[in-house]
């Protein structure tokens, strides 16, 4: 896997940690990892973290928004962010010789953004669309609040976006209160992914990043309580069902995350050929979609199975997803069985290393949480060492009597 092992590391003197990749390519990636999300939200200001990733492109003491956006477009590049739970990423695509304007770019958004009132207000209609959209489509709005119920009470048991409610009194000065809080180099991974010199790429950095403050982040997470199981059915008017079957898992340092992340592959994986897949869709034809996801916090996780289908075919669906957990946890698989999916899963590593986009930004992430960048070569070290045990050890933690089910219909 091209470049999988090779990467440096150097820090700034305000605290900020810096990460570079060699890879060689015409098209470079750069951008800020932060570890600030929606449960990193204050009581009365939910959705605030993915609104400040919307408004910080709204205008800086330099630049106004059209500027912002025209910024990287007029060289062919790209800009753009993401917010999660406990995530944010503020990152840009370019040809490689624009490393100092991607830079510079990015700096200018975190240290000086201004939140424009007139600004503000405009985007925050923006976000209550987005919002609305999301609850116009049930297979997404179902993975929502079926972690709403799992995490209820907790900084995790609430929606990216925000509530309406909060969003409506957002003001430009909570904005930069937020970011001022959280948005500090102490808090903050700074990656590069492209062909360049390590020490081009720190001067770079420490030139438009230096001038950062360097507070350090004013934040306290909590674990969440494990909350009673809930099965539960919505009546929404239509026509087709949408349902999670979930559990809480372990965290994203817990090393059974391997054995999980090779059982989630296995069960409701990309791969056509996944155990429910052929269980309920081309077996029985219950479903027309299904698939899993395992979603690891670091301090906590979920794993869901979600499939979507005519309301009669609902129960004998779990049904079957119950049954195959519970073998998956009662026996072990056979040694040629547990190969297959291991060599299934790290070939899907071999073609992900392929994106470069999401090798920067996984270099970024991985940086952030674990203080090296562990490669898919790595990653594929370890899911080759899960042992029959281990998975059926990874399956206990989601049966029947530990699961949650949530459908909408």
């Amino acid at each position: 896997m091209a470049g999988e092992e090779v990467y440096y590391t150097h820090t700034l003197p305000n605290g900020l940690r810096v990460v570079f990749m060699p890879v060689a390519s015409q098209v470079a990636y750069c951008g800020l990892s932060i570890d600030a999300g929606s449960r990193d939200e204050q009581p009365g200001q939910l959705g605030l973290a993915h609104f400040v990733e919307h408004t910080i492109f709204k205008g800086t003491r330099h630049r106004r928004a059209w500027h912002i956006l025209n910024r990287m477009e007029r060289v062919g590049g790209e800009l753009n962010a993401y917010t999660t739970k406990e995530n944010t990423t503020v990152y840009s695509i370019f040809p490689c010789r624009h490393l100092s304007r991607a830079t510079e770019l990015i700096a200018d958004l975190i240290a000086y953004s201004t939140f424009p009132e007139r600004e503000v207000t405009r985007e925050r209609e923006v976000v209550l669309d987005e919002a609305a959209s999301y609850r116009d489509s049930p297979a997404e709005a179902v993975y929502d609040d079926f972690e709403d119920m799992v995490w209820d009470g907790s900084e995790l048991g609430h929606n990216i976006l925000g509530v309406e409610e909060d969003l409506r009194r957002f003001t430009g000065d909570d904005c930069h209160r937020y970011l001022s809080r959280l948005y500090v180099p102490g808090n903050m991974v700074f990656f590069v992914l492209g062909d360049f010199k390590p020490q081009a790429v720190f001067r770079t950095v420490e030139r438009y990043m230096g001038c950062l403050n360097h507070p350090m982040p004013q934040r306290s997470r909590k674990a969440p309580v494990v909350r009673p199981t809930f099965r539960e059915e919505r009546d929404m008017g239509l026509h087709q069902a949408h349902t999670i079957y979930g559990a809480p898992v372990c965290s994203m340092h817990d090393e059974q995350r391997y054995a999980l992340l090779l059982l989630n592959n296995l069960l409701g994986g990309p791969g056509m050929n996944s155990l429910l897949n052929i269980a309920i869709r081309e077996r029985r034809g219950y479903a027309y979609t299904v698939e899993s996801s395992a979603t690891l916090f670091s301090d906590c996780g979920v794993l869901q199975v979600y499939f979507g289908s005519d309301l009669c075919h609902v129960r004998p669906s779990i049904r079957v997803i119950s049954d195959t957990i519970e073998r998956l946890a009662a026996k072990p698989l056979s040694d040629r069985a547990l190969d297959a999916a291991k060599n299934q899963f790290i070939g899907q590593l071999v073609v992900a290393s392929d994106n470069n986009e999401a090798l920067a930004l996984s270099v970024g992430k991985s940086f952030l949480y674990h203080g090296k960048v562990e490669s898919n070569a790595a990653t594929a070290a370890h899911i080759a060492a899960v042992t029959a045990q281990q998975l059926m050890d990874a399956a206990s933690l989601i049966l029947p009597d530990k699961a949650s089910v949530l459908t909408f219909k």
